[in-house]
């Protein structure tokens, strides 16, 4: 055999190198992260943030707001009282506290010193509700309903009746016929949720990723690897490490999120939001090995941390569209868009959240998204083993499929 003929050495020793070898590179990949402590210190706050939005959110929604109402003349004194009672009849977050002034200019100078929030005085055939620069539209609907009661129980004793006898018969009760317990506000706060995690979750591991695989391949350490492990197991490597910590990352908001709503006391939030966050990181989970393969592409086609800006892109663009598609859509596009592979992270979990989803879509979509993944694994593996060792210049997707293995 001629001295061309030869195996390369690298070729033998990594040809040697046991299969499960990836596993020593996904412990590599996640004690890094693990000693890194702006990853760590970025995972604490992010998690004391949720904790803290959590509980001012509960503070402000449960806070009771007092608002102040100046007013001139006893009838007007009574209307303000009856708002209150009808605000706290009603559940409200707002008290009113009767501000009594000698006259209509009096009412108007607190209004305008801002010393009260709102006035009211008599006018003709009714009333007269003051504000400054705005309509409180808490204060226009409790006061005017207590007008409006008032004038009517004056209206009926006048005319010998009582305010039930005019009343009978206008009772209106709404029934549901599909009953729900799910909040559209919170479904929508949710969705949100759901998009911006998997945005940050995909571009700081993501570019993590790209990052490792061209200083590798900047400083020729990935010729000392190569030689000792095949560069499908250093890829798979990466892309278990990676995914396992933005994984077990996204788990500790999850369940940061769920405690801060227990101990607020909405545990019907939870019931609502448990199953969708469920899903959320299963989906992630199974996408995100599909993304962690591209950015791996990203950094193989680089040859310097300058190349990657643009090796990037078409990534970076991929994450944005997911992020505004999952936050802006709704309805049919909603639905078809829950089904759409690497989409469907944030959409279909978005649509649990609604209820709009029967039991059996995620299971359908996650077989999608399954299949797609593990197709584009397979072609990033391609390229990701051709373009590695070529360090001559940065390379396009189309002349890495050309390189010969």
């Amino acid at each position: 055999m001629s001295e061309s003929d030869r195996p390369d050495n690298h070729e033998i020793a990594a040809d040697a190198a046991p299969r499960g070898v990836w596993r020593i590179v996904t412990e590599r990949e996640v004690m890094v992260k693990l000693r890194d402590r702006n990853f760590l210190i970025s995972t604490v706050i992010t998690i004391v943030a949720i904790v803290a939005s959590l509980a001012v959110s509960g503070f402000m929604s449960g806070r009771t707001e007092t608002v102040d109402i100046a007013f001139t003349g006893t009838d007007a004194g009574q209307v303000v009282q009856t708002a209150g009672v009808l605000a706290e009849n009603a559940g409200g977050d707002v008290t009113f506290a009767a501000r009594p002034v000698a006259d209509l200019a009096a009412v108007e100078q607190q209004v305008r010193d801002g010393e009260v929030d709102a006035g009211l005085a008599a006018a003709p055939g009714g009333w007269r509700l003051i504000g400054k620069e705005s309509v409180n539209d808490e204060v226009s609907t409790y006061v005017t309903t207590a007008a409006q009661q008032l004038a009517l129980q004056r209206n009926a004793a006048a005319a010998g009746t009582s305010l039930q006898e005019l009343s009978q018969g206008a009772q209106v009760t709404y029934d549901l016929l599909d009953e729900s317990t799910i909040d559209p506000a919170f479904a929508k706060i949710m969705t949100f949720v759901f998009a911006f995690l998997f945005y940050v979750a995909s571009l700081l591991f993501g570019m993590s990723i790209a990052q490792s695989v061209v200083e590798e391949k900047q400083n020729r350490i990935v010729e000392i690897l190569a030689s000792a492990i095949p560069l499908r197991q250093l890829l798979i490597g990466k892309i278990v490490g990676n995914t396992v910590m933005a994984f077990g990352q996204l788990v500790l908001f999850a369940g940061a999120g769920l405690a801060g709503l227990a101990v607020m006391g909405n545990t019907e939030r939870i019931t609502q939001i448990a199953g969708a966050a469920g899903w959320f990181l299963v989906f992630f989970i199974v996408g995100f090995l599909a993304l962690a393969s591209l950015w791996a592409v990203a950094g193989s086609l680089a040859t310097r941390n300058e190349d990657l800006q643009s090796t990037s892109t078409p990534l970076s663009m991929l994450i944005m569209i997911v992020l505004f598609l999952g936050i802006f859509s709704s309805g049919t596009a909603q639905t078809v868009l829950s089904y759409v592979p690497i989409v469907s992270i944030v959409t279909m979990p978005a649509r649990l959240a609604e209820g709009t989803a029967a039991w059996w879509e995620p299971l359908v979509a996650l077989a999608v998204m399954a299949a797609a993944a593990y197709g584009i694994v397979v072609v990033a593996e391609r390229i990701y083993r051709r373009s590695l060792m070529q360090t001559q210049g940065r390379l396009t997707y189309r002349q890495a499929l050309s390189v010969e293995d």
